[in-house]
């Protein structure tokens, strides 16, 4: 008796594992977005702290892209970024201007308030 009512339960549970086996939904915007490339934003590659004629300083990253540098006031000031539209042109942002390289000792950096200057490693 108790193997009939076992193999009762064990063939019920067979069939009800077999139903309601429908595909599952598939979300296309979700799918989309995990099919996209992964870009991810451009790293440092080199850090300078340059003086200014005025004697202030500038702190300038150098971004992977080639195409972005950061400058800030301060050590832990706020970073603007400042872009090339061009290769061979400065980078620039609102009322920012720079030229210059990571190897170059002398670059210029107008900023808001302080004019166009030349500064040095």
């Amino acid at each position: 008796m108790n193997r009939v009512a076992l193999l009762s339960a064990l063939v019920a549970a067979a069939a009800l594992a077999g139903c309601n086996q429908s595909e599952p939904a598939v979300n296309e915007a979700a799918n989309a977005v995990v099919n996209e490339p992964l870009v991810l934003p451009p790293s440092i590659v080199a850090s300078k702290a340059y003086r200014c004629k005025d004697n202030s300083l500038a702190y300038v990253d150098y971004l992977s892209d080639n195409k972005t540098v950061t400058v800030r006031d301060a050590r832990d000031g706020t970073p603007t970024a400042l872009t090339m539209a061009e290769p061979g042109q400065p980078y620039t942002a609102e009322g920012y201007s720079f030229t210059g390289t990571a190897t170059d000792e002398n670059v210029t950096i107008t900023r808001p308030g302080k004019g166009s200057q030349s500064c040095h490693v």
